[in-house]
């Protein structure tokens, strides 16, 4: 296909601003959202259960429950949770906080029954890992509020704009060249052609997943103005239509049999299975079940499953995330656009499908950072905002993961010194991510660049490695032990970065894409 080499010129400066523009912000959001495919196994990993709660498959949920409720009824009619899918205490109530939003010093009471049949109830601080790991996810790391929202939630939306044009330029560019190169990567003519055809490869192969993630995420950031806009045409109606309180109040004592509540959630989805329910307004005329329903083999248009919502005492469901009928036209695209972003339509090999996918998509945004810098620096070595760009970026993709290992490692041992970790593994993200990029600043880019992988190598062995000791100094008995999966991602991704530091420390300066700004090495 040939096109106009004007137009070609138009499309490439396009592709090139959109792309530096949005590029730091998208590595991160890429990069932790393929993290949390594995949020909750990250978090048990970081605190795994000492000794099961729960032996029996078939444990006496409704005793339990009748149990709390007869001694703390009043604060249950609030709402609990009863988790049907967990080896540790299965039910739990907020004492401070509540289920919406992200705070760090939520606190909730966990009741299960001992061997003897007696109660037991313990507060303990809500672990937010794995909700930190989302909120840098969704925001990129950006602190502050716009309504009532993340002001990182609006900055990646508007990122994901010129991401979309990116992508559709991007397309344009290659069009000419497409077919003769799609597979191509000329080692042999020089580290800025390598780079070159593997950042057109990554992002041609990939191009469905990253026009499905620019879509849903402005659809995420923006959808308060696009459902404010399409009411406009339904003479100002809601767009979701909410249930109608009932003529009377409940009451908790009045509280159905959790298996009836089971069997009417199974009924409704056959295949499901609720593996959690969450009660809220149980003393109200709106009280509500929300049922997370998981089926590994089918669909689901959750972050981690289906949900059903459900008033307990007449076992009517109200709402779901499940297609609703012809009749249900917005409810059934939302539904269908969470399960695009979330990656939860293919079980578990989805879910590692998007990991890889965030991953390779991370690589774009810093390929392509390093493309226009190799291109800038061929035309002016000497200009200081492409060194500033180079330092910029390394700082940036860098400093972000090697904040989130840094994190992670933290968060392994931290409980053993305070109660409540959530302050502490926050501040241990922003300090190690400001540290490394003020770092950036201070050496020269190809030192900054080989002390990076060192630092991501070995924070990942690390993470083995605390594992390995935290297991032969507790008394935890290892086969209550989980999470080998994330030590041994770990373990690959630690001699991964090494092979790569090594190298890098070998390579000429010839031989690698970031130039070396000999003439400019500070800023």
């Amino acid at each position: 296909m040939k096109i106009r080499s004007d137009i070609l010129r138009t499309y490439q400066g396009v592709h090139t601003w959109t792309g530096i523009i949005a590029g730091l912000v998208l590595f991160i959001g890429f990069y932790a959202g393929s993290l949390t495919m594995f949020k909750h196994e990250i978090q048990q990993w970081a605190a795994p259960i000492q000794a099961p709660k729960i032996t029996s498959s078939n444990y006496d949920y409704q005793t339990l429950v009748d149990t709390v409720i007869n001694e703390h009824g009043a604060q249950l009619a609030k709402g609990f949770n009863l988790d049907l899918h967990t080896q540790d205490a299965p039910l739990s109530w907020y004492i401070k906080g509540n289920a919406r939003g992200m705070e760090l010093d939520k606190q909730l009471n966990f009741a299960h029954l001992n061997a003897d049949g007696t109660l037991n109830v313990s507060a303990q601080t809500e672990n937010e890992l794995a909700d930190l790991v989302d909120y840098l996810h969704r925001t990129a790391g950006f602190i502050g509020e716009i309504g009532h929202d993340q002001s990182g939630v609006y900055i990646l939306g508007i990122a994901c704009i010129l991401y979309f044009l990116a992508l559709v330029s991007g397309v344009i560019i290659l069009l000419p060249t497409l077919v003769k190169t799609f597979f191509a990567l000329r080692k042999e003519k020089g580290p800025s052609r390598f780079w070159l055809d593997s950042h057109n490869l990554v992002g041609i192969a990939s191009l469905p997943f990253h026009l499905v993630i620019a879509f849903t995420v402005v659809v995420f950031a923006f959808h308060d103005f696009i459902y404010g806009g399409l009411a406009q045409f339904y003479d100002g109606k809601p767009l979701f239509q909410r249930p109608t309180p009932a003529a009377q109040s409940f009451h908790i004592e009045n509280l159905p049999r959790i298996d009836e509540q089971v069997f009417a959630a199974k009924n409704y989805a056959p295949g499901y299975e609720p593996i959690h329910i969450r009660y809220s307004n149980l003393n109200s005329a709106s009280p509500s079940a929300v049922f997370m329903m998981s089926n590994n083999n089918a669909v689901v248009r959750g972050p981690d499953t289906d949900y059903l919502f459900m008033n307990p005492y007449t076992l009517e469901v109200v709402n779901s995330s499940y297609p609703q009928g012809e009749g249900a036209v917005w409810g059934n695209m939302v539904a269908s656009i969470f399960s695009l972003h979330f990656g939860t339509y293919g079980g578990d090999w989805g879910r590692w499908g998007y990991f890889v996918m965030g991953l390779l998509g991370a690589f774009l945004f810093y390929s392509g950072n390093l493309l226009w810098i190799d291109k800038r620096f061929k035309k002016d070595a000497n200009k200081r905002s492409t060194l500033f760009m180079a330092k910029l970026t390394i700082g940036v993709c860098f400093g972000s993961m090697i904040a989130v290992a840094f994190t992670l490692v933290a968060a392994k041992w931290l409980p053993t010194f305070v109660s409540n970790t959530n302050y502490a593994t926050l501040y241990s993200y922003y300090a190690a991510f400001f540290a490394f990029v003020i770092y950036c600043f201070l050496k020269p880019v190809k030192k900054a660049t080989i002390v990076g992988l060192y630092l991501l190598a070995g924070l990942c062995a690390l993470m083995v490695l605390s594992t390995l000791l935290k297991l032969a100094l507790s008394n935890v008995n290892s086969l209550f032990y989980t999470s080998y999966m994330v030590d041994i991602v770990a373990a690959i991704f630690a001699a991964l970065f090494f092979n790569m530091a090594k190298r890098q420390q070998q390579k000429q300066a010839t031989q690698t894409i970031m130039p070396a700004f000999q003439q400019a090495n500070q800023i």
